[in-house]
């Protein structure tokens, strides 16, 4: 396969789950999530926009440049584990905004993030770039972890 293919393909894979995931959210950032009580250091809505946008470019180059070197060691299983995150990170749209379980959503962004973690262990070993590439990503759910577990508190 060419190469800009995949890194295409990559990008539509982590924009699909994007799409799929703002289905979820579309009706309740609007309505439901207004309503819940926030901490005042909860972000204006029109930062996730573009924030989540760069985060998906970004994770969809990482995952491209590790498989850009599919036959080492590991690559294969670093791939699996980037659509184990993908899916997780669907599923916590689905959890908080679409059924509006934030204690769920909770419990499974702990899960997300534990996945993250091991794919920038995994990523610093494998590829520094790529690395880089998605630490934004691991800080920024780190950071939504912590903002759902206050939303789970406050309500």
């Amino acid at each position: 396969m060419n190469r800009w293919l995949a890194l295409v393909l990559f990008i539509i894979a982590a924009f699909t789950a994007a799409a799929v995931g703002g289905l979820a959210t579309g009706s309740s950032v609007t309505t439901w999530y207004l309503t819940i009580n926030k901490p005042s250091w909860n972000p204006p809505g029109w930062v996730f926009g573009p924030v989540w946008s760069a985060l998906y470019l970004m994770m969809a180059v990482a995952a491209w440049r590790v498989w850009l070197k599919r036959t080492e060691p590991g690559a294969t299983l670093t791939l699996r584990l980037w659509f184990v995150q993908l899916g997780l990170n669907l599923l916590w749209s689905v959890l908080f905004f679409g059924l509006r379980r934030p204690d769920l959503a909770l419990l499974e962004i702990v899960l997300l993030w534990s996945v993250l973690a091991v794919l920038q262990f995994r990523l610093a070993r494998f590829d520094r770039p790529a690395a880089l590439l998605w630490a934004p990503y691991l800080a920024w759910v780190s950071f939504a972890t912590f903002l759902n577990f206050t939303l789970w508190r406050l309500n």
